[in-house]
C-alpha cells in the first residue's frame, strides 16, 4: 500500500512536464489469497517518554493485563502483544473493552497498539514521521528485538499477531 501511494505521487508529479505515460502506471502481481502470508511487523521504541520502567509499566496494565513471561512471546492471536522492557519479556492482552469493534481498521492489532499505548503512553502519534519509533519485519526474529533494547539503542520493543488475510481484505 505505501509502494503504491509512492508511485501515485510520482505519477502527480510527473503529470503535465513533457513526460512519458509511463509514469502513469505500476508493474503489479496478482496471488491467490490462500498463497498469502503477512508476517509480523514489530516495534521498536527508542525511550519511554520520561518515565521509569515501573511507571510505564504501570500505564499499560491500565489497558492490558501484564503477565511476566519466561521467554520471548511471539502472540498467538489478535489482541494480545509481547513486550520487552528493561531485559524481561511480558504478554500483554489488550482489555477487550478498548478494541473497537466496529471499525475494521480501528481494531487491528497495529491500531490498538497505536491508540492504546503508543500514542498516550509513549507519545508517538505519528508513526510516519516520529524519529523515536522504528519497525523490524518479523523474518528477523524475536531475537533482533531482544538486541536492539539490550544494546540500549531502544527502550521497548513489542513483538505483535501477524495481521490475518481476511482482517486485511
Amino acid at each position: 500500500h505505501h509502494r503504491s501511494a509512492a508511485a501515485s505521487r510520482v505519477a502527480a508529479a510527473r503529470r503535465g512536464k513533457g513526460r512519458p505515460d509511463s509514469a502513469e502506471y505500476f508493474l503489479a502481481v496478482i496471488f491467490p489469497a490462500r498463497q498469502m502470508r503477512i508476517f509480523d511487523y514489530n516495534r521498536v521504541v527508542r525511550d519511554l517518554n520520561g518515565l521509569s520502567v515501573d511507571a510505564f509499566l504501570q500505564a499499560v496494565a491500565a489497558r492490558c493485563t501484564v503477565t511476566p513471561a519466561n521467554a520471548a512471546v511471539k502472540p498467538e492471536r489478535t489482541g494480545t502483544f509481547g513486550l520487552y522492557v528493561d531485559g524481561r519479556w511480558f504478554h500483554l492482552a489488550i482489555k477487550p473493552e478498548l478494541v473497537p469493534t466496529h471499525d475494521p481498521v480501528r481494531r487491528l492489532d497495529v491500531s490498538v497498539l497505536s491508540e492504546q499505548i503508543l500514542d498516550p503512553v509513549l507519545g508517538i502519534a505519528d508513526l510516519r514521521r516520529d524519529t523515536r519509533i522504528d519497525f523490524v519485519g518479523g523474518i528477523r526474529g524475536l531475537g533482533e528485538l531482544e538486541k536492539r533494547v539490550n544494546s540500549g539503542e531502544m527502550a521497548v520493543a513489542s513483538s505483535m499477531y501477524p495481521t490475518q488475510l481476511p482482517e486485511l481484505m
